[in-house]
C-alpha cells in the first residue's frame, strides 16, 4: 500500500468526525477532520513522514514548518521521514518575553528555502498568516503542503499568497467521498 493510501486510510479511520461543527473560519460544517488524531498515531505519522520528506526533496526545501499547532506534527514528520531540513513553527504573534521570536526553532537564514505545511486547509487563513510572517522575515517560500484539503477555496488563496506550488497530500474527496453537499 502506498504512503498516500496509508495516510488516507488513517485519516478516514481516525480523523473523520461526523456531526455539526464550527470551523476555525467560523463557518459550520456537517463533518470535521481532526487530522492530528490520525497523524499522531504510528501508521499515519510514518506515512506522513514519507510524503512530506518527498515533497521537501522535490521542492529543494531546507526548512519545513508553518503555523503552530497545525504545522507542528507535519514538520516533525518530515524530520522523522528523513528530510534533511530544519523544522520551525510560526506563532500567531511574537512572544512578549524571552527572545520575542515569532518563528521558533533553528534560526532560518536568507539561504533557507521554506516549505510551509499545515494539517487541514479550509479557507487557508492560518497558512496565509504563516506565509506572511515568513515573508516579513525575508524568507523564501518554495511550496506549501497540507495533509488534507477540504476543497473549500483555501488552495487558491494559499497559492496566491505563496506564489509557489501548493500540494494537498489528501483531499476530502479521498477521505469522505460520499459526504452530503455543502
Amino acid at each position: 500500500m502506498s504512503a498516500k493510501d496509508r495516510l488516507v486510510t488513517a485519516l478516514r479511520d481516525h480523523a473523520l468526525i461526523l456531526g455539526e461543527v464550527t470551523l476555525t473560519s467560523g463557518a459550520t460544517a456537517s463533518y470535521y477532520v481532526d487530522a492530528k488524531r490520525a497523524i499522531l498515531l504510528p501508521e499515519g505519522f510514518r506515512a506522513l513522514g514519507e510524503l512530506v520528506a518527498a515533497e521537501a526533496e522535490l521542492r529543494g526545501a531546507t526548512a519545513v514548518g508553518g503555523m503552530t499547532m497545525g504545522a507542528d506534527p507535519v514538520a516533525c514528520a518530515a524530520l522523522a521521514g528523513g528530510a534533511d531540513v530544519k523544522a520551525f513553527f510560526v506563532r500567531k504573534e511574537s512572544k512578549a518575553h524571552g527572545l520575542q521570536r515569532r518563528v521558533e526553532g533553528p534560526l532560518l537564514t536568507d539561504d533557507d528555502r521554506c516549505l510551509v505545511v499545515e494539517d487541514v486547509v479550509t479557507t487557508g487563513g492560518s497558512t496565509v498568516k504563516a506565509i506572511e510572517a515568513l515573508r516579513a522575515e525575508g524568507r523564501t517560500i518554495v511550496g506549501v503542503v497540507s495533509v488534507l484539503d477540504r476543497l473549500a477555496g483555501g488552495a487558491e488563496r494559499i497559492a496566491d499568497a505563496a506564489d509557489a506550488p501548493y500540494t494537498a497530500l489528501a483531499t476530502i474527496d479521498d477521505v469522505y467521498p460520499d459526504r452530503p453537499a455543502a
